[in-house]
């Protein structure tokens, strides 16, 4: 009967143990900050390219962090190379876009200034990329901009993909999106479209000449929701 009695209580005890350690350990995942990946699909861009036989004058990339807060990224940084020797490479910033497939949203891009942004319908020149040179840029879409009252200049403030928004979407379907985001069983999407304009050195963009034809590429990007196990210091750099 002693032994029967001890048995017990080791059960007892043992199962108070595991109860413990299984909410402390809940407690410990739900502490951990829901984190996204941004992934560009580079392998889509090298092929329209190569499509328009630009995949040896022209290369495009971008800089992400391997994982963002859900509404973190405000803003991308692309950069555009022209391999060539004697093309010149003009993004047509104006005609550019951002569009987020899940609602069909397309906005115009507007590329961040060094200056106090003040009017954001003011029209952008192209940017010229030199033969051999890799023009840096921040860019955006224009619906992220707010303005601030008292200085009059607008910043970024909004998302790129606004994802808590689906949350509280008057659509069921943007919030079945959003759980199913949230779960891991759903991507989001979204794109930036390149309008390029490619000549040679010698003729570049004159008012009132013939304009060189445009190369559109359209950049595509995949949204996952990262699993909790991310926050595991050997995961955080994947």
């Amino acid at each position: 009967m002693a032994n029967t009695a001890a048995t017990d209580n080791n059960l007892f005890y043992l199962t108070l143990y595991i109860i413990g350690v299984t909410y402390i350990f809940n407690r410990m995942v739900e502490s951990i900050a829901d984190q996204i990946k941004f992934e560009y699909k580079k392998g889509v861009v090298d092929e329209q390219l190569k499509e328009q036989e630009l995949q040896g004058d022209v290369g495009i990339s971008f800089k992400l962090k391997p994982s963002y807060a859900l509404d973190d990224l405000k803003e991308l940084s692309v950069s555009i190379e022209n391999k060539s020797k004697n093309l010149a490479v003009y993004i047509d910033w104006d005609n550019c876009s951002l569009v987020v497939e899940h609602n069909k949203q397309s906005c115009r891009v507007i590329r961040k200034s060094p200056d106090l942004t003040r009017d954001l319908a003011v029209p952008q020149s192209p940017s010229l990329i030199a033969p051999t040179k890799t023009l840096t840029e921040l860019v955006t879409a224009e619906n992220v901009f707010e303005r601030d009252k008292e200085s009059g200049t607008y910043t970024p403030k909004k998302p790129i993909v606004n994802i808590t928004g689906l949350k509280s979407s008057p659509v069921k379907a943007q919030r079945k999106l959003y759980a199913n985001f949230m779960k891991r069983r759903n991507n989001l999407d979204f794109s930036l479209q390149l309008v390029l304009r490619i000549s040679e050195l010698r003729v570049g963009l004159v008012p009132g000449k013939d304009i060189p034809p445009v190369c559109i590429v359209n950049c595509p990007f995949t949204i996952r929701k990262l699993p909790w196990t991310y926050a595991l210091p050997w995961n955080k750099k994947k």
